[in-house]
């Protein structure tokens, strides 16, 4: 017999060696008000299907945790590809990115002919019986050239690439009925599971809608995000540019040696965007009723500092004179922080900022008048004037940056026709593999657990611990006004997990196996395993990740 702790319910239950959790899960007794879909296991997220052989604690979870609602994702995106070749067999449907609170997904048909709404729904239709059959996903543990030989057969070589150049003895393959695919993280265990979701025409593909994060039984709210697609979109060609479609194609070139070329091709990438924006802003500036404030905004880690000074250089370059500051600047005295229900500070809400008196402060820069702006001392948590003054000449123009600058709140005041607003962030393009989306936050978590554990700010722990605060934040307070933006800037590039992985490794392994926290270090772990290594050599110190790694001279 072996011992089984329930942090659900602070007990302890016996059951029989190799018991599934899902056998296990009648025994404890909790409030349940949705369905219980995946679990940690000793701070390890497992499938319910995971067998017991020692003394576990043990956390039940529903679709509300991050670790439920993957698991219920990457079993719905099995679904749907499973459905989509039963319909359409030898099909190639691929599963991108999150938008619009779901998912964008491509239909490649045999003939080659277009997606219809019948297509859709005779996908959908086949979905609707696995569901009702309740169909079980099983898991299969084979050697990896047995897998690789099951998916070349497919067709499947996005995964074959994926597997072969990960390294592994070892590969966890699933089945649906009797088809396999690959996942790299638990499924639910049957198709039964998956009662909420939508498919229906976007674009040039499908959208697949998921559950609400906050009430599992109902579909996420539709969101149109025309501007986000479309930045989506434009990295796709340029993925299609360079010949690499998934990770596996960015492994293979890194392996023949062509990381450098792949660094230098990004940076450009990026380089052209911020030109661009830059003479979009000089053709403005002289207009009659000309832009004469540009705000940039973001979530966190999404490269807003080291933009705001390549752009600043770029407008420089089209004759104009840039200033700027930050709206950190402007943040009230610690004392006066907002704070959240458990009495933390609450950092990231609108209040932290003094917008009053900044908008004062940018209104009197409008009109010519020196204004001596403040800077904040994150040390001791006050606001200070040590003579910074600044002053719009002609031929100037006012750059803000921070997270709340395309807050309609904070420049109510301004004219719009003087403002031109910027949003940046991670727009991750490439996928694991075709049914293996990356999870769009990870480019900034890795991001910023880096910078934070380099800078001896927070331990990996701790920015851990306080992400789930950070992202509920930027649902709130940025993301809203995204679409809002003049200008959307991609600020990830192809190899840049590649880059991170050799910083972020033992960062992460610093974290204890026996807190909470050990799950998410875990599971990053896991994802990063897929990437072929990449020193930062070729890495230019004017890079927006320089930022985040050390070495910029911005």
């Amino acid at each position: 017999m072996l011992k089984i702790y329930c942090k659900n319910t602070g007990t302890y239950k016996e059951f029989t060696e190799g018991t599934t959790l899902l056998d296990m899960l009648p025994a404890f007794d909790f409030e349940k008000p949705y369905d219980i879909i995946s679990a940690k296991v000793n701070n390890v997220g497992q499938g319910l299907k995971y067998r017991a052989f020692n003394n576990r604690d043990v956390e039940f979870l529903d679709y509300r945790s991050y670790s439920g609602r993957s698991a219920y994702c990457r079993s719905l995106c099995f679904l749907m590809s499973k459905a989509a070749r039963d319909v359409f067999p030898d099909c190639r449907i691929t599963m991108r990115r999150p938008i619009s609170k779901g998912y964008f997904c491509t239909l490649i048909k045999p003939d080659g002919a277009a997606t219809t709404l019948d297509d859709i729904d005779r996908i959908a239709a086949r979905m609707k019986e696995l569901v009702s059959a309740d169909t079980p996903f099983r898991r299969h543990e084979v050697q990896a050239d047995e897998a690789l030989a099951i998916f070349k057969e497919m067709d499947y070589f996005d995964k074959v690439r994926l597997i072969e150049t990960s390294g592994q003895l070892y590969v966890n393959y699933y089945t649906l009925d009797d088809t396999p695919d690959y996942y790299y993280d638990a499924l639910v265990p049957t198709a039964g599971y998956l009662k909420v979701w939508s498919l229906s025409p976007y674009k040039d593909g499908i959208l697949m809608r998921v559950p609400d994060r906050h009430n599992p039984e109902e579909l996420a709210p539709f969101f149109e995000q025309p501007k986000t697609f479309a930045t989506f979109k434009e990295n796709l060609r340029w993925n299609a540019i360079m010949g690499l479609d998934n990770v596996g194609d960015v492994n293979i070139a890194c392996h023949e040696g062509k990381a450098s070329d792949l660094i230098q091709v990004a940076e450009a990438l990026q380089e052209k965007k911020i030109v661009q924006i830059a003479e979009e802003i000089d053709s403005r500036a002289r207009r009659e009723n000309p832009v004469r404030l540009v705000l940039i905004t973001g979530p966190t880690s999404s490269g807003k500092s080291t933009f705001c000074k390549r752009l600043s250089i770029q407008l420089k370059a089209c004759g104009l004179h840039p200033i700027s500051f930050s709206t950190d600047d402007y943040f009230v005295n610690r004392l006066d922080t907002p704070r959240l229900p458990d009495g933390s500070f609450d950092f990231d809400n609108f209040d932290t900022v003094d917008h009053e008196y900044l908008q004062n402060d940018v209104i009197k820069l409008l009109r010519g008048e020196t204004v001596e702006v403040p800077e904040y001392n994150f040390v001791t948590g006050l606001r200070e004037f040590n003579g910074k003054r600044l002053k719009l000449e002609p031929g100037s123009i006012l750059l803000i940056e921070g997270i709340h600058a395309l807050n309609p709140m904070l420049t109510d005041k301004v004219p719009e026709q003087c403002k031109y607003r910027i949003f940046i962030n991670t727009v991750t393009s490439i996928s694991l593999d075709d049914h293996n989306c990356i999870p769009t936050s990870d480019n900034r978590l890795l991001r910023r657990i880096v910078r934070d554990f380099n800078n001896g700010s927070f331990s990996a722990q701790a920015t851990i611990s306080n992400w789930p605060n950070v992202r509920r934040a930027e649902v709130k307070w940025i993301y809203p006004y995204q679409e809002n933006a003049d200008v959307l800037f991609n600020s990830s590039y192809l190899v840049e997990f590649a880059v991170l992985r050799s910083h972020a490794e033992q960062i992460l392994r610093t974290v204890p196996h026996n807190c909470p926290e050990y799950s998410e270090a875990h599971r990053l772990l896991k994802f990063l395993s897929y990437f072929t290594p990449v020193s930062d050599k070729d890495v230019p110190a004017t890079s927006l990740i320089r930022g985040f790694i050390g070495g910029s001279n911005l």
